[in-house]
This record gives C-alpha cells, sequence and structure tokens, in this order.
C-alpha cells in the first residue's frame, strides 16, 4: 500500500472520528456554539451537504497526503507526532487563512477565546488519530508484506 493511500486512509478515519466528535458536541450542547460546518457555508453559496463535502475532501485528501509528505520526509518520528505536527500546522492555516474569510477574524477572534481553544482540540484530535491510523496501517501493511513468498 502507498504511502499516500495510507495517509488518505488515516485521513478519512481522523475526518469520521472528528465528525463523530463535532456531532456529539451539537446533540449535548457542548463547548461553544461553533459550528465547522456553518463556517465551510459562510465562504459562499453553499449547501450544508456541500460543506460537509469540504470537510471530509480537506480532512481526507490535503491533511491526509500532506501527513502521507511528512512520513516520507521524517522517516523515524513517532507517528502520533508526526500527526499532532499535521494537526497544529491545520490550527494554523485554518486560524490565519480560513477564519478570516469565514467572517470569523483573525485566529477566530470574532468566536471569541473558546472558538480558538475548541478549534484547537479538534485539530490535535484530528492529527492524533491521524498519526496513529497512519501507524497502524503501516504496521499492517509491513507485516503483511514480510509475509509474501520471496521469488528466486
Amino acid at each position: 500500500m502507498s504511502n499516500n493511500l495510507k495517509g488518505m486512509i488515516a485521513g478519512l478515519v481522523a475526518s469520521l472520528a472528528l465528525t463523530a466528535v463535532m456531532s456529539l458536541k451539537g446533540v449535548y450542547g457542548l463547548w461553544t456554539d461553533l459550528s465547522l460546518i456553518q463556517l465551510l457555508m459562510n465562504l459562499g453559496s453553499i449547501t450544508r451537504v456541500q460543506a460537509w463535502m469540504d470537510h471530509f475532501i480537506i480532512g481526507v485528501v490535503v491533511w491526509g497526503l500532506i501527513y502521507s509528505a511528512l512520513d516520507a520526509l521524517w522517516e523515524n518520528g513517532a507517528y502520533w507526532l508526526k500527526g499532532l505536527l499535521v494537526g497544529l500546522f491545520a490550527w494554523v492555516v485554518m486560524m490565519v487563512a480560513f477564519m478570516p474569510l469565514a467572517k470569523a477574524g483573525f485566529f477566530g477572534s470574532k468566536l471569541g477565546l473558546e472558538g480558538a481553544l475548541v478549534t484547537f482540540g479538534y485539530h490535535v484530535f484530528y492529527g492524533l488519530i491521524l498519526g496513529t491510523t497512519f501507524g497502524l496501517l503501516n504496521s499492517f501493511s509491513n507485516r503483511y508484506r514480510a509475509k509474501e513468498p520471496v521469488e528466486t
């Protein structure tokens, strides 16, 4: 299995886990009234379904592939740590580029400190799941490759 495929599968698992946390937050009214999907909808005239699709495209393709590139560059690092770094980088990109475009201000200043902290937690969670899943996929892939017969 290629690193890019492992990165996108890990991105899917992490995006699904983050979506579950975001959904539970909404159901139980935890934390702030922050909705990443609503912020995506603020970018233009897109529907809720399109915003969810964007959420998964970003989580699976963009950050999954960025993780696989980081893994190729930094081969000996712990997978969870590389995932944490990708999650933190994604949070900074969100705060500096996405939040102002979504009319939430630089670093989400219009959402207050709680908005910045909640999104920070989301991205740390996403990154840890991304890295851990990639590591498990890599371990599985290496174990499978080791059992293949060797041709002479």
